[in-house]
């Protein structure tokens, strides 16, 4: 990561009001750079664009990706170098509620963006961010690499493998890499695992659910104890984002393409052994119970990502493990309780974290 790159800066970013887009939209602007976000208002509330003062550091648009004259209008104003495509709808259960939504969100959203950059000049480098659930899940007991064959047995997780689709169609047709010192555009895919944090507060998320019981002095349910995920605190993959960009930026002929950023393998666990950490981490009066009740909705038993071509090609590796995860995003949601300054506390974490990627530390405004 090169802090230097970002000063300056001019970058797009759907999806800033989201978790993992205001804390990306926070870390760009902390290294200096000059931001448009494009998305709908907070999903939830309270949220991480509030309370960590994210429109205090961005230009935030309030827009639907899934029209295509909003996001072109966008795109025409920021003029970006750089384009990060996070706006999505990102919960499973909800994609069974809501599948014309999913669809057309996850799906055609990322049609317009990429429709929108391909009519700009200024764009170099964009990041179309998928999930580790775009893969079609044979319930391997070994990780998935990017070449696997894309699949998904629900609405979201088939919607991501279509954008993955969607998105590679048109490296192919209007950003071939063969081609990259003509439009000097790299577009590549970024699939990341579980991602905790401080921040999070959708619904059926394992760790928001738990803060949210913990919190009020009730047990935490857990569903499907059993199942393994790879869980990662979000500033590990969101530093593959942006390491990712500068090297589209630098040659995109070469690193044009899908990114895994998952957790080393010890990391990945089952949502019980997680919950039991996350209680023992929060303290007094957290307790969890098990439902025993199987969900008529399918959702994939285990999931592991296989993040070593990022580690070799990118110098990217994951540098909080599971236990720093959990103590992160506890200690962010307990200085939230205690009315901590928020937005100083996430920067604060950021800057920890950063130290730790930059040899010699990091460099801020």
């Amino acid at each position: 990561m090169d802090p230097s790159f970002w000063k300056g800066r001019k970058v797009l970013l759907t999806g800033h009001t989201g978790f993992k887009g205001g804390m990306l939209g926070l870390w760009l602007a902390a290294l200096g750079a000059k931001i448009t976000g494009l998305a709908l208002e907070p999903p939830t509330d309270p949220s991480l664009f509030k309370l960590a003062g994210v429109g205090t550091v961005l230009r935030s648009l309030t827009g639907d990706v899934r029209d295509a004259a909003t996001v072109n209008q966008a795109m025409r104003e920021a003029s970006p170098e750089v384009v990060f495509h996070l706006a999505a709808q990102p919960l499973v259960r909800q994609s069974y509620r809501q599948p014309v939504e999913t669809y057309s969100t996850n799906v055609m959203g990322t049609v317009n963006v990429l429709e929108a950059v391909r009519h700009v000049d200024s764009v170099r480098a964009c990041v179309v961010v998928t999930s580790d659930k775009c893969y079609e899940n044979r319930e391997w007991l070994w990780s998935y690499r990017e070449d696997d064959p894309l699949g998904g047995a629900d609405p979201y997780s088939s919607s991501k493998a279509c954008a993955e689709i969607v998105t590679a169609a048109y490296r192919h047709s209007y950003f071939h890499p063969a081609r990259w010192t003509e439009h000097r555009t790299g577009l590549a895919t970024a699939r990341a695992g579980n991602v905790i944090g401080g921040g999070d507060f959708a619904q059926d998320r394992l760790v928001p659910d738990l803060i949210r019981a913990f919190g009020a002095g009730k047990p935490a349910v857990v569903r499907r104890p059993e199942a393994i995920r790879p869980w990662q605190h979000v500033l590990d993959p969101l530093a593959g984002y942006i390491q990712l960009a500068q090297r589209l930026d630098l040659n995109g002929a070469a690193v044009a393409q899908a990114w895994n950023f998952g957790p080393a393998s010890e990391d990945s666990s089952s949502v019980l052994a997680l919950a039991k950490m996350i209680a023992a981490e929060w303290g007094k009066d957290a307790a969890i119970t098990v439902d025993p009740a199987s969900s008529s909705d399918h959702e994939a038993h285990e999931l592991r990502l296989d993040s070593s071509r990022a580690q070799r090609l990118l110098g990217w590796k994951p540098r909080w493990d599971i236990e720093r995860a959990v103590q992160e995003s506890v200690s962010w949601h307990q200085a939230l309780r205690a009315d901590a300054d928020m937005h100083e506390f996430t920067l604060r974490q950021i800057r920890e974290y950063q130290a730790i990627v930059v040899p010699g530390g990091a460099s801020y405004e």
